[in-house]
């Protein structure tokens, strides 16, 4: 995949970018959101390793770059049924709040339904974490259910989450 709007890329991750998911996934304060203040702890090596398995037809890890800069990643994951599972981080701190996020999920979105075929994406994210919330719904996602104290993060606090999905009819597109 390679997608391009204004100074925005979203391009497939590749071996050479293992040491950058790295260094981002073993971030606590930019994993925190996703349950894991302390990082992941995945070496370059083996995030090396997991990239060679990614395809267009099971899914990929993407890297978001702004003006050539890597500032955080995307992902998408074919569940079945002509469903697309999606998620985005923004790693550059500095970055959040500007519609980045926006214009990102509707390059990729408009690609998985117009050129691979899918018919529904799915996603959640953390009951807290209002800001995607509403980029979410300015998207078009329709929200689903909330899963309240469905899972602990890795300091063993429960945490809640949103369901959403969108289908191609709702799609509000941001990147034309």
């Amino acid at each position: 995949m390679l997608l391009q709007f204004e100074n925005l890329t979203i391009r497939n991750a590749t071996t050479e970018d293992a040491g950058q998911l790295a260094a981002w996934w073993n971030d606590g304060t930019v994993m925190a959101h996703a349950g894991f203040p302390n990082g992941l702890g995945q070496t370059a090596a083996d995030i090396a390793e997991n990239l060679e398995n990614d395809s267009d037809d099971s899914g990929r890890r993407l890297i978001i770059e702004l003006a050539k800069v890597p500032i955080g990643e995307m992902n998408y994951r074919n569940i079945g049924s002509h469903t697309a599972e999606i998620g985005i981080k923004i790693c550059d701190f500095s970055l959040h709040d500007k519609g980045l996020g926006k214009k990102l999920l509707s390059m990729l979105i408009s690609s998985l339904f117009h050129d691979l075929g899918y018919e529904k994406i799915i996603l959640d994210t953390n009951l807290n974490n209002k800001r995607a919330q509403h980029v979410y719904e300015q998207l078009g996602f329709q929200k689903l259910r909330v899963r309240e104290n469905s899972w602990q993060d890795q300091l063993g606090e429960w945490q809640s989450a949103v369901d959403y999905e969108l289908i191609p009819q709702n799609f509000i597109h941001f990147a034309k």
